[in-house]
């Protein structure tokens, strides 16, 4: 079969080559794979530790191949959109029935690729914070996948949403129209402390915006793009002046249980319309050493989708 194959030789350590077909177990259905998303940490992390020819991936949306033998999970001929720790990156995966969500007839798989990581990881961010309406949630890195994702998310829980970029004044826009009612470049800007973050960045930023949380406020650490420690200034943990019962909270998204219909509910919001991806790049496989590097310069704001059916194109 078809594969991106960890190749160091190659352009952002990626090729297009052939892998062996996955062997399901019992609990796991056979995935032909359309289309897969690009997430940040795949490859700036997991691409340059892996061994050579290891196929990759997180993210896939396709079809159903052949269903689980334990009679589990969506029926052959379904689509469907996937999660797992690899193999997101071939005409074929196996994955678990309890990862997999289902997607609507005619919707862009490409387009739905870009949930599993992204979508999740936001939703979950947000059950962590608890109750949304009438409260005010800060979303750091606010233009990544995982940002638009928990703006737009938080947006629809009736949060007043505080998103934070680098560039509000080009980004601006852009982020209001998703549903962010106040655009700042730091969390310090936000005009008032907040009940929620969900902060991407990590380092500095997650240091400013846990001071920005209100008492019995959540922080919740989901992305670390920095690569920066967070050291936090004495005082900064006191729970006296309305800091009382702050929390800061972290997650691994494959050990959240319960995920298939999350995954559903986001596919099925994207193929409606009601949820942007946040698509800034597309293409064939074969040009899959140019998004990866476009990812890895922080020139993509949004989501990177290669559609397997353009590889050869």
């Amino acid at each position: 079969m078809r594969a991106l194959l960890v190749d160091r030789s190659a352009p952002a350590g990626l090729r297009l080559g052939t892998a062996p077909e996955p062997e399901p177990a019992p609990h796991q259905a056979l995935i032909r794979v359309a289309a897969t998303s690009f997430n940040y940490g795949e490859i700036s992390h997991l691409v340059p530790e892996a061994p050579e020819g290891t196929v990759l991936g997180w993210d896939a949306a396709g079809v159903v191949e052949r269903a689980a033998a334990d009679g589990s999970g969506p029926a052959v001929g379904t689509p469907v959109v996937t999660l797992a720790p690899a193999g997101a990156w071939a005409e074929l995966r196996a994955v678990d029935t309890d990862l997999i969500g289902t997607v609507p007839e005619g919707a862009d798989l490409g387009a739905v690729s870009t949930v599993p990581v992204a979508g999740a990881s936001a939703l979950r961010a947000l059950h962590r914070i608890g109750p949304l309406l009438g409260r005010r949630v800060l979303v750091t890195g606010a233009t990544g996948g995982v940002g638009r994702y928990a703006v737009q998310l938080a947006r629809r829980g009736g949060a007043y949403v505080v998103a934070v970029t680098g560039d509000p004044e080009t980004r601006g826009d852009t982020l209001r129209a998703l549903g962010a009612h106040e655009v700042v470049g730091t969390p310090a800007a936000a005009s008032e402390p907040v009940h929620g973050v969900i902060d991407l960045v990590g380092g500095k930023q997650l240091v400013e915006a846990y001071e920005k949380l209100s008492e019995g406020g959540t922080l919740v650490a989901v992305g670390h793009s920095a690569g920066e420690p967070e050291q936090f200034p004495y005082g900064a943990l006191f729970g006296n002046e309305g800091r009382h019962d702050r929390t800061v909270a972290s997650f691994y998204l494959l050990g959240c249980t319960n995920l298939a219909p999350d995954l559903s509910l986001l596919a099925q919001q994207v193929a409606a319309g009601e949820l942007d991806p946040g698509v800034s790049w597309r293409g064939g496989w074969q040009r899959a050493g140019e998004a990866a590097d476009a990812l890895l310069g922080r020139r993509l704001h949004g989501k990177a989708v290669l559609d397997l059916d353009a590889a050869a194109a």
